[in-house]
Order: C-alpha cells, then sequence, then structure tokens
C-alpha cells in the first residue's frame, strides 16, 4: 500500500476535520489525533501552523498529492493572471482525477487516482491514465463502456453522501460529462473550509 493511499486513513483525525464529509470517516468517532499522544492537550497554532494546516487541508484534499505536484501547481497559479488563491482552485478542480471525483464516477478522491491510473477513463474519446492531466473547458471526460457498470462506479452514481458540481454537466447512466466552466472557490462544494489565501501565505513567506 503507497504512503499517500495509507494517508486517507488517518489524514482527518490527524486535521481534526472530515474533509470529504463522508458518514464512515474515523474522525466522526474520534475527532483527536491519532497515535499515543493524539488526546494531548493542544497548544494555540502560531499563524505559520495555521498556514500549513490549510495547505495540508488543501493538499489533502485532492488526495494527499505530493508536495512536489503542489508546489509546481501553486508556482503555476502564481504566474497566472488574476487572484493566486482562485487560480490555485482552478487548477487543483481541472485535475482529471478531481473531475471523475466531482463527476461521482467513483466514490472517493483515491479512487479516482486509481481509475485513471488503470485506464478506464477517456477524454474527448482518447484513453488518458494520468490523474494529474489538465483538463480544459470543453473536454469530454467518460468511463470506458467496459467499466460502466463496474461496482464502484455504481456504488458512487447511486450515493446520496454528495452532490455533482455545478460547472460539470454530467449524464450518470451514460457515464459521461462534460466540464462546462473553470470554478471560483465559492463554486466548489468541499465539506470543509479551505483557505487558499492561507496557503499563498506560507509559500509567500
Amino acid at each position: 500500500m503507497s504512503k499517500r493511499i495509507e494517508a486517507k486513513y488517518k489524514i482527518n483525525r490527524t486535521l481534526g476535520v472530515n474533509l470529504w464529509g463522508r458518514a464512515k470517516s474515523p474522525v466522526n468517532v474520534r475527532d483527536y489525533g491519532p497515535g499515543q499522544h493524539g488526546q494531548a492537550r493542544k497548544r494555540r497554532p502560531s499563524d505559520y501552523g495555521i498556514q500549513l494546516r490549510a495547505k495540508q487541508k488543501l493538499k489533502g484534499y485532492y488526495g494527499n498529492i505530493t508536495e512536489k505536484q503542489f508546489r509546481r501547481t501553486y508556482d503555476e497559479a502564481v504566474r497566472v493572471k488574476g487572484d493566486t488563491s482562485e487560480n490555485l482552485i482552478g487548477l487543483l478542480e481541472r485535475r482529471l482525477d478531481a473531475v471523475v471525483y466531482r463527476m461521482k464516477f467513483v466514490p472517493t478522491v483515491f479512487a479516482a487516482r486509481q481509475f485513471v491510473n488503470h485506464g478506464h477513463i477517456r477524454v474527448n474519446g482518447k484513453k488518458v491514465n494520468i490523474p494529474s492531466y489538465r483538463v480544459a473547458v470543453g473536454d469530454v471526460i467518460e468511463v470506458k463502456e467496459k467499466s460502466r457498470d463496474l461496482a464502484l462506479v455504481i456504488e458512487a452514481v447511486d450515493s446520496n453522501e454528495r452532490e455533482q458540481a455545478d460547472y460539470h454537466d454530467v449524464d450518470s447512466k451514460k457515464r459521461t460529462g462534460t466540464f462546462t466552466r473553470i470554478p471560483n472557490l465559492a463554486d466548489v462544494p468541499y465539506p470543509v473550509q479551505m483557505e487558499p489565501n492561507l496557503v499563498v501565505e506560507y509559500y509567500s513567506r
């Protein structure tokens, strides 16, 4: 099991939030950190600690992507004209694994990464197996025909745990969807508050 996949079982408790809004999240039962010191009295965090936590939340939400990938995405957000924090959210939401997760073709963002890696997704009719692939406005994303009735897909499509984002036009029965626009922070249905402005502050130190 990879370090990033294993992290999904601990990240909610480490951060003390139900990051993906799942009913079976361990933080719903134990709202303290993992390990023998998990219930120790917490100190008031410094400004740096608050900024670091904001980065960990955002990075963790998208499948605990590596620091190298996340920093590269941030650097690109800085170069793009406009508000850096909004640019960062837009770039993260354009990741193919994030789009597959948002369209409810899989139950978790970790499953989305694996689903893409295993070649179950097509973009504009062509197989793409790179989770960090950057989706463009107008791109059509679909589950390949042989994979449309997998138990994983059926579970996700039928789940009432979360809603599809309104910047996608999805046909759940056909397992296909179109990325219609790049979202702002306010458009993204995060179950917890995200603070990309603090992430910008963290990297601007």
